[in-house]
């Protein structure tokens, strides 16, 4: 793992965060970090390492949601030559790349109970195999997890070990989102501008504008700090003028004039709830199950009937008037009619 940036804030909710990870760092505890998307996660990994007794061992990092679910156990554990179709050679896991120093696991909410069962006895008694091997293999790891989920939720759903959780919930440190941090958005803001005007060769840093300050406070920020980086660099970059306060914050990078719009398959829900919505005027909605039609033209002729005996009763049994309701002619209805067996059934019209 290397370091992007630093840690930047003086907000409260920041700051106890950081004092947390700050004294937790001292431990060889396992402690979960928990936020949304974009609010530095890996940053806490960084500092409890760095701060720890295993500052000079090895930080090793691994994304769980990246790998398949017949992936993680090799990569976590390691495997023997054989163990596997395409295991030529024996490899050593993340735990042992990480022996005496701190392993950190990203997204750890995502592990398949398999894994998480293997997780559980390295983190309580040190100790793995290797996929394809008996020998049991001695680790000293940290162990540092990181999750945007609600594990405890995800226990009472039977989708996370209760037993697992324990062991690593020594200390919980969670990252208070950017938009509770109102007091931190200029200054991040600040410090991703600088960096960015000095990357780009700017001379000096001009500032912001007073409706781009006002724009960058007012904005909600889902992406947390990781959107707000994104938006000031990119606002920086696209600047003309190195000399004069940026004014412009690009929050989109997408809007443009020339975006294409929404794709067909992407509307096909919406375009299955517009025909329902129609055609529920004139039959039942559980009649015409879009996802049991096995024969189109069937259902079509089926869904045209019904529209010509409902129209039919509504304008009781009047061709003309009927034929006028569904902007037909008087001889296309009755080729309809005659095409669907309707015509020689038809009831006298009444007044």
């Amino acid at each position: 793992m290397q370091k992007s940036t630093t840690l930047v804030g003086q907000s409260t909710a920041f700051l106890d965060a950081i004092e947390r990870a700050s004294r937790a760092a001292a431990l060889t505890r396992p402690v979960l970090v928990i936020g949304e998307r974009g609010t530095g996660k890996e940053l806490i990994a960084e500092r409890l390492h760095h701060l720890s007794p295993r500052w000079d061992g090895p930080l090793v990092t691994l994304n769980c949601a990246a790998l398949p679910e017949n992936l993680i156990d090799a990569e976590l554990f390691g495997y023997e030559t054989g163990a596997f179709t395409g295991a030529q050679k024996s490899r050593a896991g993340r735990f042992e790349d990480a022996d005496g120093g701190t392993l950190f696991l990203d997204e750890i909410g995502t592990l398949s109970p398999a894994a998480q069962e293997r997780l559980l006895r390295v983190v309580e008694y040190g100790e793995l195999t290797r996929l394809g091997s008996n020998k049991p293999v001695q680790v000293d790891v940290r162990v540092v997890g990181a999750t945007n989920e609600d594990l405890p939720a995800m226990v009472d759903k039977g989708r996370f070990r209760a037993d697992l959780l324990d062991r690593l919930s020594f200390e919980v440190i969670t990252l208070p989102p950017l938009r509770v941090r109102a007091e931190d958005i200029m200054i991040l803001a600040e410090h991703f501008a600088r960096r960015m005007a000095m990357e780009i060769g700017w001379m000096e840093w001009p500032g912001f504008a007073p409706e781009a300050k006002k724009a960058l406070k007012a904005y909600p920020w889902p992406g947390n700090i990781r959107e707000l980086k994104n938006a000031v660099e990119r606002a920086v970059y696209r600047w003309a003028d190195p000399l004069t306060p940026i004014a412009d914050i690009p929050f989109d990078p997408f809007e443009s004039p020339w975006r294409p719009k929404t794709s067909v398959s992407s509307r096909v829900p919406d375009l299955v709830s517009e025909v329902k919505a129609v055609a529920g005027e004139v039959m039942p909605a559980s009649k015409y199950d879009c996802e049991s039609v096995a024969d189109l033209r069937a259902a079509v002729a089926e869904y045209e009937r019904d529209i010509l005996a409902a129209a039919l009763a509504r304008c009781r049994y009047n061709q003309r008037e009927t034929a006028t309701q569904l902007k037909l002619s008087y001889d296309q209805l009755r080729h309809c009619l005659r095409r669907h067996g309707m015509l020689e059934k038809m009831p006298a019209a009444t007044a």
